[in-house]
């Protein structure tokens, strides 16, 4: 949305237009955080697709970053509009006197801490002088001296031409507007040779006329004092005290405020009362011309002219244009109509004759220059291909409710239309009607339904071409059940997990969460299809459904019930999933390691026992057990003869036991062979030795046995 500028005391009015959306959204206007209500100032006023704010007498601190907010379930959209409030600024700092001599003072102050807006300044009147100009101009007796000057400026500039020393040029044609001015003399003599001079000067002004006093107090009036006041003060100040006319020029005055003017007559005895003006007085001047003019549009009979408004309004607000008209071998220009948009339709034209147009904007000082169209308009129907200009592809409507579907195009000629829906023709029924003016397509849809869920494809079609356009319908209805029946994964004696399928329909939109329900209770907000109840009464029973929930915030009808459900401990006797590999004797060499874990199984869940022989294992320094509720696993570092055997599992739970053993072997160097040595059958090349086996044999069978003479 474009900024907006105000001056002080005016209304400031916003409107915010096409706010649309299914369902409609609702709208509010804010500023700095806090949002506007309803009072004796502010008004605000709401239709079905728009909103205006109204703040009435704005003054600065009502500038700022103005926040319209729309939004529906489906999301939120804000727009700003930055709004400047303009005021006289406030009064400059404290003046300073240096370099005071006989001759001259110089003063200096700062700048005003509030400059009403807008910067502190004014245009001053510029002019482009030809190169040529700035020569001499030489040119024959009887021939035409012509001399244009561009000139620019604000408050507008007046031109004055003048010859020699100041002389007025009585031969001249002069002609002077806010952006040129020229002097044109005709069959030139040499009398008309000379210096020409070109003052360019503005100020913002006003000039007061009065009459003198009927009674002078018996003593000659020598002088009259001159005083100004803004509307927005109390006090009046002194213009010129040693005024000897019974008129006056007010000069640096602040384009666009009001002032008050008073004068008062003085004699050699005193000053007389005041005579003021009535009401105030705004300085202001006619505005600038229009900015750029488009032709919008044609037909064999009218033209649309579009155009921007002037680059400065004169100080007061353009309250309408004019728009005029040339038709071709005409010079005169007659006005067409007078409107307050910057949009015109000049209708009853003759097709095929040429026409110029032009637009002026007017205020309460005058009329500005005119603005003129860059080329002639030939008045016929143009040919145009057809254009759908889609603002949204995507409808969604509430189910039973009515839904509008409003797509703009341009096509000349007039296209026709053709509708289809999910690939067949769309048909009417007395509940959807499809209809085309000249420039906007409509589809109606009374009551909708989710037969009405679909994607809608338009054609146009003209003799300069072929275009389509896709449109989505969504139906936001109640979802589907959640698709069943709704299974129980499992059961305690004080919780039950649930778990379902979410709907087949989801309503049109997504499903955003599950509300489940048992007894008298109820959980909500579950965004997966799956939940765990707690807090249950063992032996209690329970039955369970589920209601869906989508983005619309429309309930689907109750799944079907679990049935009736008995908090209690299921009970499951215990068993394991072991490696294969453990069937089997494992094998280690003395220092290395090992480990036998194993899956564990059972409702409710075993304790975990780790035996060998008798003895139920615990951690040592080699040795580790770590068991998870469904993991068993312990781990041997180091392994040494000790550590080999039969090793135990044992799973405990209310609905039995189960053991699996797994048989270790740890090899390692076999222990001395048992004394004493018996020496028998000694004779002079041999004898007989016996022993006793080793009382360790490292874990493996003695093979053989070495012996050593010494």
């Amino acid at each position: 949305m474009e900024g907006l500028t105000v001056r002080a005391g005016d209304t400031i009015v916003i409107t915010a237009t096409s706010i649309l959306g299914q369902p409609a959204p609702t709208s509010c206007w804010s500023k700095g955080g806090k949002y506007f209500k309803p009072s004796d100032i502010v008004h605000i006023e709401t239709t079905a697709t728009s909103s205006t704010l109204s703040v009435k007498y704005a003054s600065r601190k009502d500038s700022g970053e103005y926040i319209i907010t729309a939004s529906n379930p489906f999301g939120v959209k804000e727009e700003t509009v930055k709004v400047k409030v303009l005021d006289v600024p406030g009064a400059p700092g404290p003046i300073e006197c240096s370099g005071v001599s006989s001759e001259k003072v110089t003063l200096t102050w700062t700048a005003p801490t509030e400059d009403g807006g807008s910067p502190i300044k004014l245009l001053p009147p510029e002019f482009d002088l030809d190169a040529e100009l700035r020569k001499v101009v030489s040119l024959r007796a009887c021939c035409s001296l012509r001399l244009f000057v561009p000139i620019r400026g604000r408050p507008a500039p007046q031109a004055k031409w003048t010859k020699g020393d100041g002389e007025p040029v009585e031969r001249a044609t002069i002609d002077s507007t806010t952006s040129y001015t020229s002097l044109v003399i005709e069959n030139v003599n040499r009398f008309d040779s000379g210096k020409y001079n070109l003052t360019v000067e503005n100020s913002s002004a006003v000039t007061l006329t009065w009459d003198p006093p009927v009674n002078d107090g018996g003593v000659k009036i020598k002088n009259y004092i001159v005083e100004k006041r803004e509307s927005t003060r109390k006090a009046y100040a002194t213009v010129s005290a040693n005024c000897h006319h019974t008129t006056f020029t007010v000069d640096q005055l602040l384009e666009g405020c009001n002032y008050y003017f008073r004068v008062l007559a003085e004699n050699e005895y005193g000053i007389g009362l005041p005579i003021e003006t009535g009401e105030s007085v705004k300085v202001s001047e006619k505005p600038q011309p229009p900015g750029k003019i488009s032709l919008k549009d044609v037909t064999k009979n009218s033209v649309t002219l579009s155009w921007e408004k002037p680059e400065h309004d004169g100080g007061s607000r353009v309250g309408c244009y004019v728009v005029e008209i040339q038709p071709k071998g005409v010079d005169k220009w007659s006005q067409a109509l007078i409107v307050k948009e910057t949009e015109a339709t000049i209708s009853g034209l003759n097709a095929g004759e040429e026409y110029m147009f032009r637009v002026a904007a007017r205020n309460e000082k005058g009329t500005s220059d005119p603005r003129q169209i860059g080329v002639p308009v030939i008045v016929k129907d143009l040919v145009i291909a057809p254009v759908a200009k889609m603002l949204f592809n995507t409808f969604s409507v509430l189910a039973g409710e009515d839904l509008t579907v409003e797509v703009p195009y341009v096509a000349r000629p007039k296209a026709t239309v053709s509708w289809v829906k999910d690939g067949q023709p769309l048909k009417r029924t007395t509940r959807v009607n499809f209809s085309a003016t000249a420039t906007m397509l409509n589809l109606n849809i009374k009551e909708a339904t989710k037969d009405d869920v679909g994607h809608y494809l338009i054609t146009l079609t003209n003799t300069a071409g072929e275009t389509t356009a896709a449109v989505g319908i969504v139906v936001l209805d109640k979802p589907g059940q959640p698709s069943g029946p709704v299974k129980v994964e499992e059961v305690t004696s004080d919780s039950v997990t649930i778990s379902w399928s979410p709907p087949e329909y989801d309503g049109g939109c997504t499903i955003k969460h599950y509300i489940g329900r048992w007894l008298k209770a109820n959980f909500t907000n579950v965004i997966e299809t799956e939940y765990v109840a707690t807090g249950l009464v063992q032996d209690n029973q329970y039955e369970f459904r589920v209601i869906a929930r989508n983005a619309a915030g429309v309930f689907s009808l109750p799944s079907f019930s679990t049935g009736a459900i008995t908090a209690r401990d299921e009970i499951e006797p215990p068993h394991l999933s072991i490696d294969p590999e453990y069937t089997q004797s494992v094998v280690v060499n003395a220092g290395d390691n090992f480990k036998i874990d194993a899956d564990v199984h059972g409702k409710p869940l075993p304790t975990i026992h780790w035996m060998k022989g008798d003895l139920e294992l615990g951690n040592t320094i080699h040795r580790e057990i770590k068991n998870t509720p469904t993991k068993a696993f312990i781990s041997v570092k180091e392994a040494k003869l000790s550590d080999g055997g039969e090793y135990t599992l044992l799973l405990k739970n209310p609905g039995g036991e189960k053991a699996v053993q797994v048989n270790v072997v740890v090899l390692d160097k076999p222990g001395e062979p048992q004394g004493p040595l018996v020496v028998t059958g000694i004779t002079k090349d041999r004898c007989c030795l016996a022993w006793k086996p080793p009382l360790q044999d490292g874990g493996s069978k003695i093979s053989h046995y070495t012996g050593a003479e010494y």
